[in-house]
């Protein structure tokens, strides 16, 4: 699957020109596969929401009896023809989707990370290298951050499997004369070595490729001490921090819009959801800090297809309401 979605990838590309137009093309394409597990999904929850009073009314009646309150929650199911479980399966069968997504991203990445580390071991200064710009970002491949070298480096390369090493490092057409004096094997490359093998090619770019070590290096008094971590500005650093936050402001401003309609819970349902609230823009914001531009430029662009997507879908089903409560239908089929 990873394969294949990153042969789509590379299809919008050579149509595009462009991995960051590319991502944006593939995003609109998957939301829009993705389209009738939506509104399956928005259907299922607003047939929830009707209910919900209901449900309430159940839950303080039998309030005490545990074994009669489901029993009386699944008559109401049965009458009303609804699935509780309905609402989460398509939202569930997207994950896969994501994971594999994931991987195409990961993947596309690792393999441009790759050709530019041979780049930059053949060549007399980092201006012959061929990254990959997308409007303020420098290089697609690496992190949107003040905090992340344009060009790889030992932390980013760490991501880099096993296998994907093995297999470049098969591929050469002779050793690079900065690795010569490392006399590496593909046994260099596994997992127990790998790290160390790592560090010892960024070593070797550093010493033997000035211009590297100048655009990885820190950029003096650009060193910021916190409680838990140490962050440094590089000289040549990748971008501007743009697309992890606004991974966060999206995610937020989607879950609002996709939570809009639905009735204001209350006890442990309400302090669980107002924590899923601020969990996940918070996590989309770390996830996309510490992987490539391209990952995060994805979740954020998926953000607000699916938010737009939301809103077109809300319309007609808002419509469909109005249209079957005037036809004496009373709930959208």
């Amino acid at each position: 699957m990873n394969e294949f979605l990153f042969g789509i990838l590379e299809w919008i590309r050579g149509w595009v020109g462009s991995y960051g137009w590319a991502v944006v093309v593939f995003t609109v394409m998957v939301r829009l596969v993705l389209t009738p597990l939506d509104i399956k999904s928005r259907v299922s929850m607003r047939r929830m929401s009707k209910l919900q009073p209901q449900q309430q009314a159940l839950q303080k009646k039998y309030a005490n009896d545990k074994e009669k309150l489901n029993a009386k929650m699944a008559e109401l199911y049965k009458k009303e023809k609804v699935n509780p479980l309905s609402s989460c399966l398509p939202m569930l069968l997207t994950w896969p989707i994501l994971i594999a997504i994931f991987g195409a991203m990961r993947m596309a990445a690792n393999q441009q990370l790759l050709q530019q580390i041979g780049q930059i071991l053949n060549a007399d200064t980092v201006a012959s290298v061929t990254l990959e710009p997308w409007l303020w970002i420098k290089n697609l491949w690496m992190p949107d951050s003040l905090f992340s070298p344009a060009y790889p480096n030992a932390d980013n390369l760490r991501m880099i499997s096993t296998g994907e090493w093995q297999t470049w490092f098969r591929n050469l057409e002779s050793v690079p004369a900065l690795l010569q004096g490392l006399n590496l094997t593909e046994a260099s490359f596994d997992s127990a070595n790998l790290s160390a093998t790592i560090q010892a090619i960024q070593d070797a770019m550093v010493a033997g490729n000035p211009s590297y070590a100048e655009a990885i290096s820190v950029n003096g008094g650009w060193t910021f001490n916190l409680l838990i971590a140490k962050l440094s500005v590089p000289n040549v650093y990748n971008g501007l921090m743009l697309l992890p936050i606004l991974s966060a402001v999206t995610q937020i401003l989607m879950t609002k819009i996709s939570t809009g309609n639905q009735p204001a819970q209350e006890g442990s349902a309400a302090s669980t959801g107002k924590f899923m609230q601020w969990f996940f823009p918070l996590f989309s914001m770390y996830i996309c800090f510490g992987y490539s531009s391209a990952f995060a430029l994805y979740w954020t662009a998926g953000n607000v297809v699916s938010t737009i997507q939301t809103i077109v879908i809300n319309k007609v089903l808002d419509e469909r309401e109005k249209q079957a409560a005037v036809a004496g239908e009373g709930t959208v089929k």
